[in-house]
């Protein structure tokens, strides 16, 4: 499989504070890559500085077969590399439809915008019954979908997820995951940031293990899953 994603050697963080120090990664075309770890080590970063919301100071980032690590946001989300942050990041006094929407401002086709509609509210059927809603009466489950709904509307090379089972209850990440494992099975490209590295065994291709803003450890799930020792380590027997 040929690289989509290749970043090397990234030093990013917050005004006068260094969070990532030489962190590389490389998603293939139609791999699910999970970067795991404690919080508070970088994972967050990482996906921020991969979209643009936070500056590369060094290091080079390759997306699609062009550099990007100086490409503007929008620059970014045109070439394919979608961004699903953390809490979602809804526009509450929006309706479920003006929201995804929004993931689609760069499509003219009204017909390609009423195709991805489609793909959504089959993946997600209570968003198609929920459709005039405002974000803000939505469950947590029901936002995240919405979250993951508006990166599928943008028809994403890759989508970048930042902890998508955070406070759901176990039934909701079960229906997530299934969402998500058809994507996969339809050859989606994905990175996915999460905490606890349980929800991903099934789903992820390889794992990168972030500790203070470097990568630890590197690895297929396989390989995760017989390195019981590295995890419980950095996880806490997760």
């Amino acid at each position: 499989m040929s690289a989509l994603l290749t970043a090397t050697d990234i030093v990013a963080g917050y005004l006068n504070r260094p969070v990532l120090h030489g962190v590389s990664a490389q998603v293939a075309e139609g791999e699910v890559l999970a970067v795991i770890g404690p919080n508070g080590h970088g994972k967050t970063t990482f996906l921020h500085t991969l979209s643009g919301f936070l500056p590369c100071r060094s290091g080079t980032f390759e997306f699609a077969g062009h550099r990007m690590e100086n490409a503007s946001v929008h620059a970014r989300v045109e070439a394919g590399l979608i961004h699903v942050p953390q809490g979602d990041q809804l526009f509450a006094d929006m309706t479920v439809e003006e929201n995804l929407l929004m993931g689609a401002y760069l499509v003219n086709d009204g017909a390609i915008v009423a195709e991805r509609f489609e793909k959504v509210f089959t993946l997600f059927p209570k968003l198609k019954d929920r459709r005039n809603q405002y974000a803000s009466s939505l469950s947590g489950g029901e936002r995240r979908m919405v979250g993951i709904g508006r990166g599928l509307m943008a028809d994403a090379k890759l989508i970048m997820l930042d902890e998508p089972s955070l406070g759901l209850a176990p039934l909701l990440i079960e229906q997530i995951y299934e969402a998500l494992g058809a994507l996969r099975a339809e050859g989606r490209s994905f990175l996915v940031v999460e905490e606890n590295p349980s929800r991903l065994m099934g789903f992820a291709d390889r794992m990168c293990l972030m500790d203070a803003g470097r990568m630890a450890w590197s690895g297929t799930t396989d390989e995760a899953r017989r390195s019981g020792d590295i995890l419980k380590t950095y996880l806490g027997g997760h």
